[in-house]
């Protein structure tokens, strides 16, 4: 849901705001006026490629900002900043960090639908119209999805898993040679799991064994000794206690010594225990040494890491296994492979019996609503075509559709394939407020909706469009009077008559919008158009 948005230099619009409310916000203005200025940059706050013609005359560049929340639970929303150059270089960033046009795109998009601009329109899209049957259809088909999507992934690991057996039990030649060699070479050596890391650690002691005894021997000496360390140490020691009867300062000091000589004589006790404990043995370390480079002969071939020459190891046993038995093997995954098709199978037509079930349901409700917008006897009709095996998809086993046909005797026809944008903005329209709170999307922007709409028509596109605000947020940019009194939240575009035009947008309430009202019934504000105004305005709860 939008929450505000902020607009500087796009288009004709200098500076302007908007926040539209959680229901209908309704946009309204003479032709001309700048409202599309505000859709452009919308578009660029959905991630939509940067134009710098877009950039208002003579301003260095543009910038649009918008706080959004994703949802009903979404309480902290997040904040979208673009700023567009007048040499066309676009910097984006998202709750003040730096992101990319598809960041953008990823986080803005699925929560706004830009309808009756085809560049944004969803429903031009296949594969969105299996998303809102599905929606629409609930729990029952999401059931049947999870589990044709889970056996889609175990049925692709099985075909691989049976591609790579037949591919390894027809191994032949050098390659069945090295793995051969590679096995027994590092089953000679037998390396065990941590034991090279242990090895590591271990050797350069039993190394370095008498240089390292001396070294703890003489240190030991130095401080426990004969005339060592802890002889002077204790001498001062002493002195100083005799003196501490004298100034109890000095008797401090000697306290302090005597810590001193105590952690000394500990240090120097531990040092002889160490040198006790260093064992050389000129078997062993001949033999760790040659163990240690045996070692090295392995990482030099299948290193760096001992973990690789493990992986080496299991993969040289494995193929060998399957070259070996391979007959059973491939038998294996082959039946393997053959019962992850057939549950497969029995999911997808599971899956698709249930949709295909729920989704001339789903036609016949858009067409309702459809028939509430006065579009005759058009109707919607869903189109199943089974795909080859080697085709599905995690949508599912068929290419499905909704197709569009203005009468029962005509040929249904793709919905991309309807030249109006306010035709097709009314399917969309039809089909959101039949998804209701089952749609995903939170805002829905209409822009030519009431495109060649007039008298009673223009009524139904009222109620409709108030009757999907109760589910969304709605945002239109209108020409009728009729949708506009149904309004929460009513701006006006206006552009100045200035040797450099601006638009403005004015929030308008009470009777600057009796005026505006006025102004979309008769073009002028007669005592007549304002009394109708004000009599629509309170019929419809604004005023």
């Amino acid at each position: 849901m939008i929450d505000e948005l902020h607009v500087e230099n796009i288009a004709l619009i200098r500076e302007a705001d908007l926040v539209p409310c959680a229901g209908l916000t309704v946009l309204t203005g003479e032709t001309g006026a700048g409202k599309t200025a505000l859709l452009s940059a919308l578009k660029l706050l959905m991630g939509s490629r940067a134009d710098s013609s877009t950039v208002r005359e003579g301003s260095d560049g543009a910038l649009v900002s918008g706080r959004l929340f994703a949802g009903a639970h979404d309480e902290d929303g997040f904040v979208v900043t673009r700023r567009l150059g007048a040499d066309g270089r676009s910097r984006i960033k998202i709750d003040g960090g730096i992101a990319s046009v598809r960041e953008l795109s990823e986080r803005v998009s699925p929560l706004i639908d830009l309808c009756g601009q085809h560049e944004h329109q969803r429903l031009l899209d296949a594969s969105s119209h299996i998303d809102m049957v599905d929606a629409w259809a609930g729990v029952n088909v999401a059931d049947a999805l999870a589990a044709y999507r889970e056996a889609l992934v175990h049925a692709r690991e099985a075909e691989a898993e049976l591609a790579r057996v037949e591919e390894a039990s027809r191994t032949q030649g050098s390659r069945l040679e090295e793995a051969r060699f590679a096995l027994e070479r590092i089953d000679e050596v037998d390396p065990q799991p941590g034991e090279y890391e242990e090895l590591a650690e271990r050797l350069p002691r039993a190394e370095h064994a008498e240089s390292l005894a001396t070294c703890a021997n003489d240190a030991a000496e130095s401080l426990s000794g004969e005339n060592g360390t802890l002889d002077a140490l204790n001498s001062a020691i002493a002195e100083l206690a005799r003196m501490g009867r004298v100034d109890a300062k000095l008797a401090e000091f000697a306290d302090v010594l005597t810590g001193a000589a105590i952690s000394i004589e500990d240090t120097a006790a531990d040092l002889v225990r160490y040198r006790d404990e260093v064992d050389f043995d000129p078997a062993e370390l001949a033999a760790a040494q040659e163990r240690f480079s045996a070692f090295k002969g392995l990482l030099r071939q299948w290193g760096p890491h001992m973990e690789d020459v493990f992986a080496r190891r299991a993969e040289a046993q494995d193929l060998l296994s399957l070259v070996n038995d391979a007959e059973a093997h491939v038998a294996k995954a082959r039946a393997a492979h053959d019962e992850a098709e057939a549950v497969l199978a029995d999911a997808a037509r599971t899956l698709m019996r249930r949709r295909n079930a729920v989704a001339p349901r789903f036609c016949r409700e858009v067409g309702k609503q459809m028939a509430r917008l006065e579009m005759g006897r058009a109707e919607l009709v869903w189109e199943s075509r089974d795909l080859p095996r080697d085709r599905w998809t995690m949508q599912g086993p068929c290419a499905c559709e909704l197709l569009y046909r203005s009468g029962s005797g005509l040929t249904p026809r793709p919905l991309k394939r309807i030249a109006s944008g306010g035709e097709l903005s009314r399917v969309m329209l039809a089909c959101k407020v039949t998804l209701g709170e089952s749609d995903q999307t939170d805002t829905l922007v209409f822009d030519e909706v009431d495109a060649g709409v007039g008298g009673t028509t223009a009524r139904s596109l009222a109620a409709v469009l108030a009757d999907l605000a109760r589910t969304h947020q709605v945002i239109v940019v209108t020409h009728l009077a009729q949708v506009a009194v149904q309004g929460e939240t009513h701006y006006v575009v206006r552009r100045s008559d200035d040797d450099v035009p601006e638009t403005s947008l004015l929030l308008v309430e009470g009777e600057d919008r009796v005026n505006e009202i006025a102004r979309l019934l008769s073009g002028d504000a007669s005592e007549e158009s304002l009394a109708h105004a004000r009599q629509m305005l309170l019929e419809a709860g604004r005023l």
